[in-house]
């Protein structure tokens, strides 16, 4: 009963941490120009609306869905330092590309979708990361080491806007280099410091990275992606199949907690702004503030979970995760008898009587001029008559908006913890890239349907309906986990292997 060496044990953790860097780097690839998309757009071309910005900010996900499978099916029959490089090459590639946006004379705005999706296309190596990670760990290990890369995915995620933040010192002319043709400014340092980190990575893969395999008691396993530099000695067990049920099951659960947490990212500044009359920059301002609040609430969850599961098991804190999810966003239905502020109830001295009659017939331009003098530079504030609810639709109270924050907050990172970690055990031995793959996809499908939602549903219907689905969806989910409880068990412990 050979376990591993020392050396083997360093070797394999050496190449777990260069895989919790390269996580690191996939979210930040996201966030860091996430809040300068939108004036770097139009400053590079003036014909893009707001609709195209949408367009922009799905082309990442829409790239990450499309890769992940590709990625997931290559790791499973070659090395995987061959996907992981070529994928950050790409993300290195896309970045340098948005960076020259601005040099075209037309169509700019397509060069910027076409570099976002390409950065979304390299971040598809998250299934990469995740299907190592399951495989060189063993089943007391899993856990910890999910929320690790989990942990490290929420501080890129966060550290991301930071470090736009800082790259705003340059300004927007920054410096130009002419026999590049490029400009470092607040727009392009960011992606291009993003480029340089992904450099680091290949040259981290490279030096420090090894194939490593333990099956689920943590001895050596041959690893079908051996490029003959490992010490891997025992040969896997992969008799048995795969529970495809349970398989199905936790896609289908993964999807719901993506998208309900893609609804409250997006929801939040419209919500706000709605809601508590904050202009656009009070609802960037103090919705960024939240946020990261909630990205270090994130990562101190992950870092408890590892110690709980241990005491409760994986299935019980998913099912805890999800509750309390579900109470989160039942706390946001609007409960009072309170309406929020309409942007033209400050209307005054009108010579069109302020009747409520007289005011709905009235086309919405109308009611812009009316509600600003030509000579107003205010920007209009409250809820817009536009949003037909905003008259008959409680307001929902910030004491009930915090709240929800800080059990969305709480809730969505024990589940998504807990699903990849299940995920993973159920998967067993064998190669699990293809089914990594297939997760991450639906969680990209999950963000990129999140605020489509939200400008339907919210928009048209209201926070209560909108609300009031998204705790259906959370309720059923609860249904599938309750049906399939028995069947979430690790592949070992299905087969006799292992004792749960």
């Amino acid at each position: 009963d050979v376990v591993e060496t020392q050396e083997h044990y360093k070797s394999r953790w050496r190449s777990i941490w260069i895989m919790y860097l390269t996580m690191f780097l996939s979210s930040v690839g996201f966030s860091i120009v996430i809040m300068s998309v939108w004036p770097y757009l139009q400053k590079i071309d003036p014909t893009a609306d707001a609709s195209f910005l949408g367009w922009i900010i799905a082309s990442y996900s829409i790239g990450q869905m499309v890769a992940s499978p590709l990625f997931g099916l290559w790791s499973n029959h070659r090395p995987r330092r061959e996907p992981l490089v070529i994928s950050t090459a790409i993300s290195v590639a896309a970045n340098c590309l948005y960076a020259y946006v601005h040099v075209p004379h037309s169509h700019n705005k397509y060069y910027m979708l076409t570099a976002r999706a390409l950065v979304g296309f390299g971040a598809g190596n998250v299934a990469v990361v995740r299907s190592y990670i399951a495989g060189a760990t063993s089943l007391t290990e899993r856990t910890s080491a999910m929320a690790n890369t989990s942990a490290c995915q929420a501080v890129g995620f966060i550290l991301g806007p930071v470090f736009q933040t800082c790259f705003t010192l340059i300004g927007e002319e920054g410096v130009t280099w002419k026999f590049l043709c490029l400009q470092l400014n607040m727009y392009t340092a960011p992606v291009l410091f993003g480029a340089l980190l992904g450099v680091i990575n290949i040259i981290l893969i490279f030096a420090i990275f090894r194939e490593h395999r333990v099956d689920d008691m943590g001895r050596q396993c041959k690893s079908i992606n051996s490029d003959g530099e490992g010490s891997d000695v025992l040969d896997e067990n992969t008799e048995g199949s795969i529970d495809h049920v349970a398989v199905v099951a936790l896609n289908v659960l993964f999807f719901v907690i993506l998208f309900v947490f893609a609804v409250f990212e997006t929801i939040a500044t419209p919500l706000t702004m709605d809601m508590y009359s904050w202009t656009r920059k009070e609802a960037v301002f103090y919705n960024g503030i939240i946020l990261s609040v909630i990205g270090i609430e994130s990562v101190i969850v992950f870092m408890v979970v590892k110690t709980l599961s241990k005491k409760t098991g994986e299935r019980a804190i998913l099912h805890a995760g999800l509750l309390i999810v579900l109470i989160g966003f039942f706390i946001l239905l609007p409960w009072g008898k309170k309406l929020p502020n309409i942007q033209w109830q400050e209307i005054k001295n009108n010579s069109i009587p302020r009747t409520a009659p007289t005011e709905m017939l009235m086309p919405f331009w109308s009611l812009q001029e009316m509600q600003l003098p030509s000579n107003h530079t205010a920007e209009p504030v409250g809820c817009p008559v536009t949003q037909s609810w905003c008259l008959n639709t409680p307001m929902i109270y910030l004491a009930q908006y915090i709240s929800s924050d800080v059990l969305i907050g709480l809730g969505y990172p024990v589940c998504n913890v807990m699903s990849y970690t299940l995920y993973s055990k159920i998967l067993g031995p064998k190669p699990q890239g293809v089914y990594m793959g297939w997760l991450t996809a639906s969680g990209s499908g999950a963000r990129i349907l999140g605020p489509v939602f939200v400008s339907q549903i919210y928009t048209h219907l209201g926070p209560r309906w909108a609300f009031s689905l998204i705790c259906g969806v959370v309720v059923a989910s609860l249904l599938l986990l309750e049906i399939v409880y028995k069947r979430l068990i690790a592949f070992s412990v299905r087969y006799g292997r292992m004792q749960e």
